[in-house]
């Protein structure tokens, strides 16, 4: 038999477009009619069936998410030219040759710069060159390559699930939730340094477990010599790591001063981020326009021709084509409930369905799909224009914060990504850190159940949240 291969992206969006098209002859119609006073009520329609409008669901598609998909492509086009000076990677590697081998001081340090990677700007793909640098810097000091995977891909994922600033994930998802663009930072702030807090413990836990391991075999499976089995070459085997630390554990050359001012525009841009969308109300426009000035000024300053600065920026746009043409494709999904006139019966058999359930089953309802659809769609921004142009007004008729529902995404998306393995990324760090998926599951599962019923918690007290204090903070 062959071995099963999950479909496309593309493929699955298409699937659900064509099935939405099919309800749309059997879906009785409805709509929500909001009266003088605010209410809504629900009313049956005649239903339109969609046929050949599949086809064109995918233009209506593209123009209704048009804001979003330029500012994916600018912003993406942005930061691979942000990379392309390569001030951010020599800035990482001079903070781990600057730290040493002072053991859990280093191992937290990076826990913390990882995570907050991940909060701030997604760090996603940019882990796994990263992890082939810490594995071996943290096997030299006498630790396994899962401690290199947890300080570096683990913590980015938890920065990325508890995101703040991250313009792929909050800034999308609120921006299809017609939300401030970075609003109700301020609880967001608290549930990113409560996790990394968390994190921080378990390093330096899990750090004295395997630092006591000095059997050729730990009886939990967890020891360095795991890395042996698993077929692990020499850069990650203890004993031989020494004379293998890549250069970023041996150079300790300072920054060039065109790296120092590239990293300074990066950090004046994050600045400038959170004053314009809490003080200046900055949406889309705006934010895109800065992320391009900041793309441009550090092309400049790195001495970047102006065709290399086009270049690279047409380069990033390029490699995140596929990301911003999934929003398009995905919003010809709801285009075809929505001229199909179900949209609002669908809505209305979910209210009916968790009708006096309260808001707490309703928010974990959310939150739950949105972990099980991220073994099928890994891709974030692909997830958010599916699901939040449905999930957003279910929210408000179950009465739950679109705040809480867009965490609800972050948390689903973020956690699950550790262990999915559809995430190419996860599977990429894996092998450079040469540890088997298998193993890595078997020591992974754990911490994500914590995280997973973590997150729950801290989406539910949501729930007895007003949803102005969402705004205090940082906020609009």
């Amino acid at each position: 038999m062959k071995k099963f291969k999950v479909p496309n992206t593309y493929v699955i969006i298409a699937a659900i477009i064509s099935l939405c098209a099919v309800l749309t002859w059997f879906v009785p119609g409805g709509q929500y009619v909001k009266a003088d006073d605010g209410t809504l009520s629900y009313e049956t329609v005649d239903a339109v069936p969609q046929t050949w409008q599949v086809l064109s669901a995918v233009y209506h598609g593209f123009v209704k998410q048009a804001g979003i998909i330029i500012f994916i492509l600018v912003v993406g086009g942005a930061f691979w030219l942000l990379n392309a000076t390569g001030a951010v990677e020599a800035g990482i590697r001079r903070f781990i040759a600057r730290i040493g081998q002072r053991d859990l001081p280093v191992l937290v340090a990076l826990t913390v710069l990882f995570s907050l990677a991940g909060a701030v700007f997604g760090m996603s793909e940019e882990t796994i060159p990263f992890v082939g640098i810490v594995v071996p810097l943290v096997v030299s000091m006498g630790y396994d390559a899962f401690m290199g995977m947890l300080v570096v891909y683990v913590a980015s994922n938890v920065g990325f699930s508890s995101a703040f600033l991250n313009p792929f994930t909050v800034g999308i998802a609120q921006g299809m939730a017609d939300l401030p663009l970075f609003s109700g930072m301020g609880y967001r702030i608290f549930c990113w340094a409560f996790l990394t807090l968390l994190m921080a413990v378990f390093v330096c836990f899990y750090a004295r477990r395997t630092k006591q391991q000095t059997s050729p075999r730990a009886p939990s499976g967890l020891g360095r010599s795991d890395n042996m089995a698993a077929g692990a070459p020499p850069s990650v085997i203890p004993g031989a790591a020494t004379s293998v630390i890549p250069s970023a554990a041996k150079e300790s050359a300072p920054l060039t001063l065109r790296q120092s001012w590239i990293l300074a525009v990066l950090f004046l841009t994050v600045v400038a981020l959170v004053v314009g969308v809490t003080c200046w109300d900055w949406y889309m426009p705006e934010i895109t326009g800065l992320f391009l000035g900041m793309g441009i000024l550090c092309g400049i300053i790195a001495g970047f021709s102006a065709n290399r600065i086009a270049d690279e920026l047409i380069a990033g746009a390029r490699d995140i084509l596929s990301a911003a043409l999934v929003v398009g494709f995905a919003s010809g999904i709801i285009v075809i409930l929505q001229d199909g006139k179900v949209v609002d019966s669908i809505l209305h058999a979910m209210q009916d369905g968790l009708d006096g359930t309260g808001r707490v089953a309703s928010l974990s309802a959310m939150y739950g799909i949105q972990a099980l659809i991220n073994f099928i769609i890994p891709s974030a921004t692909a997830k958010a224009a599916i699901t939040i142009p449905i999930m957003a007004p279910f929210a408000d008729m179950v009465g739950v914060s679109r705040q809480a529902m867009v965490l609800a995404f972050q948390f689903g998306d973020g956690f699950t990504n550790m262990i999915t393995p559809t995430s190419g990324v996860l599977i990429a760090a894996l092998a450079m850190a040469r540890i088997p998926y298998a193993q890595w599951v078997k020591w992974v599962w754990k911490g994500v159940a914590v995280l997973l019923v973590l997150g729950l918690l801290l989406l539910l007290a949501t729930v007895a949240m007003p949803v102005a204090d969402w705004s205090v903070l940082l906020s609009p």
